[in-house]
């Protein structure tokens, strides 16, 4: 791809670390970016290409070129997408907690919120994919968006009813 004519807003240099850093980087970033600014992030995880491509397909921002960096890694030119990215009132990330922890504390949060409000809750506990819609389907939340970020890392964006 021809990255002659990209110009990129913010840079990430993630070289170094393994995957899922530089998406988990990149995510964050591209999360506070204004619709159709850029990132460049830069990795030389071998993973990072097939996650990013993978993530980007799924949250429609846009991987426009790579490149090799003349000194190491590869340039990956990402592109926030316009009006994809979800906002939530209150977010919750629970990662490293197992079940049924993540649901509880959803629930706590949940119960505190108004009717309407979203709460974004990450987790990478094993089975918390199941278990959020099952929960979901009892209680009457409505389960907005869900998006794995990484193999077993999700993000669920939760309404209260």
């Amino acid at each position: 791809m021809n990255t002659q004519n990209l110009h990129a807003n913010i840079k990430l240099d993630m070289r170094g670390l393994t995957c899922p850093a530089p998406l988990l980087g990149a995510k964050r970033v591209v999360d506070d970016l204004k619709n159709e600014q850029v990132l460049l992030l830069i990795s030389d995880c071998p993973g990072t290409r097939d996650d990013l491509f993978a993530w980007a397909e799924q949250t429609r921002n846009n991987v426009m070129g790579t490149e090799a960096m003349p000194d190491g890694g590869t340039g990956y030119y990402i592109m926030k997408g316009q009006g994809t990215a979800r906002k939530a009132n209150v977010i919750l990330d629970i990662r490293g907690v197992v079940c049924p922890g993540p649901i509880v504390e959803a629930k706590k949060l949940l119960n505190g919120m108004n009717s309407g409000e979203t709460l974004k809750l990450v987790s990478n506990c094993p089975g918390i994919r199941s278990d959020i819609i099952g929960w979901a389907n009892m209680t009457g939340i409505k389960i907005l968006d869900t998006i794995e970020v990484s193999a077993g890392e999700y993000e669920f964006f939760l309404q209260k009813g």
